[in-house]
């Protein structure tokens, strides 16, 4: 009997593995198999692109869940009808503190959830936080990464984007992205653990398109972060002490 595929990220429970790390862009996943050592690739529909891999002897599956909080909150949803129970983020941010330099990890100790989703799971004072244990471990093989309260949105382009941007910097947010906070939320429903791990592509008040370009065209700095970002996520799912 075939088991029935989920129908947007084509995942079955075939993949037997309960620890996934999710990332925005597809491109990102083709990285993240230079981490990985016996590779199997598993789908590829819309914006979810999906491969197994083993790192230090975890198995893990990496997959794309492209742009903003319902194509992330699906993935999540999807992941957790195939057992997967750890799912960390490894995505890019952009700088809300300057002295936050191009290519520095932004790991979420909580998120602020500017987003429309997450409203229809939960009500608006429903924290979007992390998973103690994935945390401890982030500070165990980071130490040196930055850690805050970040913001996740919908968009760039409204026409009070900057006076928003200000706001949540001078209440000491450090980051921001559009993916965190639903997965943190639909994962918390759904007894999952997750957590964080963003690279800095735009430095505070910085030019986004400039930033976001420099990061396809591999600027040295953002390239070197976002493998950082991969490989300490591999090593928290690693982890022997998340056994059993």
């Amino acid at each position: 009997m075939v088991e029935e595929k989920q129908p947007h990220t084509q995942l079955t429970s075939a993949i037997k593995t309960d620890s996934a790390v999710i990332v925005g862009d597809p491109a990102r996943v083709d990285k993240a198999t230079k981490l990985l050592t016996n590779v199997e690739e598993w789908a590829f529909n819309r914006e979810y692109k999906s491969v197994l891999g083993d790192y230090q002897g975890k198995r893990i599956l990496v997959m794309s869940t492209g742009i903003g909080a319902p194509s992330a909150a699906i993935g999540v949803e999807e992941l957790n009808n195939v057992n997967v129970k750890k799912v960390i983020r490894v995505g890019s941010a952009g700088a809300m503190q300057t002295g936050i330099n191009l290519g520095e990890l932004i790991i979420g100790e909580g998120v602020v959830r500017d987003d429309g989703l997450t409203k229809k799971y939960v009500p608006a004072i429903y924290p979007a936080v992390p998973a103690f244990d994935l945390l401890a471990l982030a500070h165990k093989y980071a130490p040196e990464a930055i850690y805050g309260i970040i913001r996740s949105h919908d968009g760039f382009y409204m026409d009070d984007n900057a006076e928003y941007e200000a706001f949540w910097s001078q209440k000491g947010i450090v980051g921001a992205d559009m993916e965190s906070g639903a997965m943190m939320v639909v994962g918390r429903q759904r007894g999952m653990k997750t957590l964080s791990i963003l690279n800095n592509v735009v430095l505070y008040e910085g030019d986004l398109a400039a930033g976001v370009n420099d990061l396809v065209d591999g600027d040295e700095l953002m390239a070197k972060g976002e493998v950082a970002s991969l490989e300490l996520a591999f090593k928290i799912l690693s982890d022997q002490s998340l056994e059993g």
